[in-house]
């Protein structure tokens, strides 16, 4: 027994021995062109690798340092650039044939620039193909159909994303990437995850391949793609120099065939600011997306997709072109009897905040609304009606008391709304209101056009229709001005802001309306007596 335990110490001894020393008397380096030229005919760019090491325990070589070269057409910049490589090998083959089996490539901490050019082709399209020009010698094949690789794995890199020629770029970090049994022929698994911008965080599982030998990027794949808090503004999707902002987070499958994506989940957009004037929205929107995507015109169509913020549900359909700088959408926005006790926390988005103390306790919201333009400045028209609406807190008519001619309309403490419409044009610099009304029964119809700046600044001219009866003062003036059931109307003014709106009298409006006679002059002598609540 003792004897057998020698001669296995011995054995294991002398296996240690060979493990230490054959590496140093393997010529590792002079691999290091075959390495450079199967790399190269498989990325179809020109692969560069530095000095090789040889781990028997680890079956791998190890290279110091590994640079890709970028498309000439793109940047004359390294595509990709990592402090290491390491390429697993088949021990034996190596040893007693010096034959190279690669079965693995592990990459560590890599710097990837991804650059797309005004056709919307990126410059890793042309991955696996034939190099074309001497400035990036690559042999002249396309990949090899053979080629398959056991396990690749990206580990902790960086990966900047920008248009070529465009100094706006986007930085992933810690990018992760795991796929095995890369081939060219055959779709294979692949994992990666990676941090977005400004926080977030960005996960990919499924298949790729076989790889279209045209253009990478075509490649059919099925994945699933989880995205959470992707910020909109450091992505440039919206203007952070207007202060606008939000988070999305998506949930979605993606299947791509022929040059056809189509992505089909659930898009949450949560913190959005829309307008310079807004605030944060207190609630997400979600949005149930459907798109189908041409991947060889950059253009697409977004198929109809429901909006819901709480139990309110809207309608979104329209098409996206990705040529620009920025994503160009053309899009069709409807609602129908969405609840307005849903909506108010969402309102802030766009720059419209409740009256201090004031609540929408009731109202049903329509809308019919084109939204178009670039992405960081999209601009929505169009017309939104407020139906059967109850604004609680708020006593219109002691706002209005500000207004000698209004001051004996009475509406109590919570205001009653039959219905509200208007045109609106909004834009990321601010709101405008056309072809305003609203028909309130304590009052009568107010009706005017006005802007809600980017400092959430009011500024409208308006018009109050009194119902018959309504109205102190306003009987004074009788048919004169037209009040209390007449044609002419009051003009006042609303300034201030949403939550703090100040109601003022009109002068320069009402003179004009004023009939040039004694008994008028004499009436309007007694008609501001009050100074603007404040």
């Amino acid at each position: 027994m003792s004897r057998l335990l020698r001669i296995v110490a011995v054995v294991v001894g002398v296996l240690i021995v060979l493990i230490l020393v054959l590496p140093f008397l393997i010529p590792v380096n002079r691999f290091r062109p075959t390495i450079e030229e199967k790399l190269s005919a498989a990325m179809g760019r020109r692969v560069q690798v530095g000095n090789l090491s040889l781990s028997l325990w680890s079956g791998s070589l190890g290279a110091e340092d590994l640079s890709i070269a970028d498309d000439p057409k793109f940047s004359s910049s390294a595509f990709l650039t990592a402090k290491s490589l390491k390429v697993g090998v088949e021990v034996f083959p190596l040893i007693f044939s010096r034959s190279l089996h690669i079965t693995g490539i592990l990459i560590d901490s890599p710097q990837v620039a991804l650059l797309r050019d005004a056709a919307g082709r990126w410059n890793f399209s042309s991955l696996g193909g034939p190099a074309t020009t001497p400035a990036n010698p690559a042999p002249a094949s396309s990949m090899p159909s053979d080629l398959e690789i056991q396990e690749f794995s990206l580990k902790d890199g960086k990966i900047t994303v920008g248009k070529a020629g465009a100094s706006r770029q986007s930085v992933y970090d810690h990018v992760n990437v795991s796929a095995s049994n890369v081939s060219v022929k055959n779709a294979f698994p692949v994992k990666a995850t990676a941090n977005l911008p400004n926080g977030g965080s960005f996960a990919f599982d499924g298949r790729i391949g076989p790889i279209d030998p045209a253009d990478a990027a075509l490649s059919p794949l099925d994945a699933k793609l989880n995205v959470k808090g992707f910020d909109l503004a450091s992505s440039g999707a919206l203007d952070s120099s207007l202060g606008l902002g939000g988070l999305m987070d998506l949930d979605a499958g993606v299947t791509s065939k022929n040059g056809i994506a189509e992505t089909k989940g659930s898009l949450t957009l949560t913190k959005l600011q829309l307008v310079a004037g807004g605030s944060p929205s207190k609630v997400p929107a979600v949005v149930a997306i459907s798109t189908k995507s041409d991947l060889r015109k950059d253009t697409g169509i977004l198929q109809p997709s429901t909006v819901t913020i709480g139990k309110a549900v809207a309608h979104i359909s329209g098409t996206y072109d990705s040529h620009g700088e920025y994503t160009t959408v053309n899009a069709k926005f409807t609602a129908q009897d969405m609840p307005a006790t849903d909506l108010e926390a969402f309102l802030p988005a766009i720059g419209v905040n409740m009256p201090e103390g004031a609540k929408l306790s009731s109202g049903a919201l329509n809308a019919d609304l084109t939204i178009q333009g670039p992405t960081n400045r999209l601009i929505t028209t169009g017309s939104v009606g407020l139906a059967n609406g109850r604004l609680s807190g708020f006593d219109l008519g002691a706002k209005l008391s500000a207004i000698a001619a209004l001051a004996g309309v009475k509406t109590g403490s919570n205001l009653e709304i039959s219905k509200v419409s208007s045109n609106v044009h909004l834009a990321p610099d601010g709101l405008r209101s056309e072809s305003f009304l609203a028909d309130l029964p304590a009052i009568g119809t107010l009706t005017g056009a006005g802007t809600i700046d980017a400092k959430n600044n009011l500024n409208f001219k308006m018009l109050a229709n009194l119902k018959s009866g309504v109205g102190g003062a306003v009987s004074k003036l009788g048919g004169v001005l037209g009040g209390g059931g007449g044609k002419g109307g009051i003009p006042f003014l609303i300034q201030g802001t949403t939550a703090n709106p100040r109601f003022l009298p009109d002068v320069g409006g009402l003179a004009k309306g004023i009939v040039k006679d004694n008994k008028a002059t004499t009436t309007l002598g007694g008609l501001f007596k009050k100074k603007p609540s404040q």
